[in-house]
């Protein structure tokens, strides 16, 4: 069974072409012109990633990744003409998993798509019989890939809790924003280190952490991040 991507897209040609594009590569694809329809298409049809346009009539691809955010932790894209880092952190915020700005390669996209869908399968895949990692109030889980605090199930997207598993695994560790986002996004995927920053204040916001007065990540300046051994939060 070919794995299902949504194409949001308001521009007919784009959405063709992306389209085209995802069939030659073996997946299903499904358009919508739209954030209306595509919301449609998400409720009625199980789907494995959404590209996403932020610039579309009705709903605009922020809204839709929103909507998409409450239901479901699918891979999001964004394909957008916008170029300001802002616009990609305002996404990222959202829970979007990447970003592909205008104009853009085809195959770049579709290797995004792969890419993002490999890193889901080698996540769920290795996590098979790894143990839960407990902290302070904090149980993160691999294997059922689920976050609880204080016994209160907590919401993260897929690329999040990679990111939370990733630091957990080995407390104490500094890593930086490179080496979190190949291991968040894989090698294949052209990214920018910035948009960890992004990910980690949802995960901080998330679980109920402090940037100030950390409990699990702390910011290690000009570096990166890490998270905290047992014992050294303030």
């Amino acid at each position: 069974m070919p794995q299902r991507i949504i194409i949001a897209e308001d521009e007919p040609k784009i959405a063709r072409l992306v389209e085209s594009y995802l069939v030659s590569a073996g997946f299903e694809a499904i358009v919508a012109l739209d954030g209306n329809e595509a919301l449609q298409l998400f409720r009625e049809r199980a789907a494995d990633c959404a590209i996403l346009d932020i610039n579309m009539p009705g709903l605009d691809g922020l809204e839709v990744a929103r909507e998409m955010r409450r239901r479901s932790d699918i891979p999001l894209i964004f394909l957008t003409a916008r170029t300001e880092e802002m616009d990609r952190v305002v996404g990222l915020e959202l829970g979007a998993d990447d970003y592909v700005t205008k104009p853009f390669s085809p195959r770049e996209l579709v290797a995004r798509v792969r890419a993002l869908l490999r890193r889901v399968r080698r996540a769920n895949d290795s996590n098979i019989a790894a143990a839960p990692i407990r902290h302070g109030a904090a149980v993160i889980d691999p294997t059922k890939r689920s976050v609880h605090v204080a016994g209160l199930s907590k919401e993260l997207t897929a690329v999040q809790f990679d990111i939370l598993a990733f630091l957990a695994g080995e407390p104490g560790r500094v890593f930086t924003r490179l080496e979190i986002l190949e291991r968040s996004a894989g090698p294949a995927c052209e990214g920018y280190e910035r948009t960890i920053d992004a990910h980690i204040k949802n995960i901080r916001k998330a679980i109920g952490d402090e940037s100030e007065v950390p409990k699990y990540i702390a910011t290690v300046r000009g570096v990166g991040y890490k998270f905290i051994e047992q014992g050294d939060a303030s």
